[in-house]
């Protein structure tokens, strides 16, 4: 115990004691709860960490996209009517552009006139296949005469032959007078002459039922084994028509897709060529995000992973739902049209981006429409999936 002293009254020194002792208590309490709070504090902060902390990644460098549509006619002719204007909404199938249709018109009618003149031309030459089956059987008939006449004029010469070898043998004896010998003689020659003019006869029909049976084949070629309508002759007029009217139809341009018309260029009175853009259709009920993650984000981001977008457009107040597509095959820098070059001595490294596709909901979409190129903040849960 420890010595009081004799100045001070036994009650005041008991009472000095009992201060300092109540003083040190509440010190140590105070370290106590201090050393439990900072106990507290770090066990949350490392189930935070634990919980959240390494669970999602987030970037602000966001942009909306959408798969735009370029129109652009494909037929080629003036404009007679323009009926859209940037910023209006349009839906697929309404008429943007209309094309003079004069040109076109007239193109279908050369090109009908052309399949109706086909059909008979094919027509005719099933019909002349007829005729000439015809002109074969009469050369064929003119074959046969020519033969009879080749041995009506053999039998001929045969009988002179026989009647100047007769009257020969008289004349040695002085049987026939000089004149029946050369009335013989000039017989016999005459019919070798018939006999010769009846083989040529016969040639010539042979020739001539030959050229009719090469015609009657060579007709037989276009037109055999198909009918009229699949004639390739008919088939190529046909498509030539159908080429006609689907250019006809094309003087009308409509819109591929819904959504927003935006750079018009194409007037009334201007003459379009094929090919020529003369605006553009935004869909942005269709529109989605490109997120520019830094490469050192990216380790736990896969495909399927749920996103939280807000954009700028409408603040915080506005939650939009989307869900991790794909990656894209490279960064931003080595797809540049003009790619980084760090072959000099100075390199720093740079953290790169890759740009992550995320699709948004659709429902969202149609309640807080959004315009391509506007800016999104971006969170990935990696925990999910």
């Amino acid at each position: 115990m420890a010595d009081i002293d004799p100045r001070i009254p036994v009650d005041t020194a008991q009472d000095t004691a009992a201060v300092a002792g109540s003083a040190g208590q509440t010190r140590k309490r105070a370290f106590l709860l201090f050393g439990g709070a900072v106990a507290l504090v770090a066990v949350g902060v490392g189930g935070y960490e634990w919980l959240y902390g390494g669970r999602y990644v987030e970037t602000d460098n966001a942009y909306v996209n959408a798969e735009v549509a370029q129109v652009t006619p494909q037929v080629g002719g003036p404009v007679l009517r323009v009926n859209v204007g940037n910023t209006q909404v349009v839906h697929k199938g309404d008429v943007l552009v209309e094309l003079d249709q004069t040109d076109a018109r007239i193109a279908l009618a050369a090109a009908e006139a052309g399949y109706q003149q086909a059909i008979r031309r094919v027509r005719q030459t099933v019909a002349t296949g007829s005729s000439l089956a015809d002109e074969v059987g009469a050369r064929q008939a003119d074959i046969a005469r020519m033969a009879a006449q080749v041995t009506i004029a053999q039998a001929e010469l045969a009988r002179a032959r026989v009647d100047l070898d007769r009257r020969e043998a008289l004349a040695t004896g002085g049987g026939v007078s000089g004149e029946e010998l050369t009335s013989a003689r000039s017989a016999f020659a005459s019919a070798q002459g018939s006999l010769a003019a009846a083989r040529a006869g016969l040639a010539q029909a042979q020739a001539v039922r030959g050229a009719a049976s090469g015609q009657q084949a060579a007709n037989a070629a276009l037109v055999s084994g198909v009918s009229v309508e699949n004639n390739p002759d008919v088939l190529a007029a046909r498509a030539k028509l159908d080429q006609a009217r689907i250019d006809l139809g094309r003087t009308v341009v409509r819109a591929p897709v819904d959504g927003v018309v935006t750079q018009r260029t194409v007037q009334v009175g201007q003459r379009v060529a094929p090919g020529a853009l003369m605006l553009t259709v935004v869909p942005i009920g269709a529109a989605y995000v490109d997120a520019n993650f830094k490469e050192s984000q990216l380790r736990h981001v896969q495909p399927g992973q749920p996103v939280t977008l807000t954009s700028d457009l409408y603040g915080g107040d506005v939650v939009y739902h989307g869900r991790v597509v794909g990656f894209s095959g490279g960064t931003g820098s080595a797809l540049a049209v003009i790619p980084a070059q760090n072959a000099t001595g100075n390199w720093i490294k740079v953290v790169q981006r890759l740009p992550v596709r995320v699709t948004l909901d659709p429902k969202e979409l149609a309640a807080h429409p959004l315009r391509i190129g506007l800016s999104m903040t971006a969170s990935v849960d990696t925990r999910s999936n």
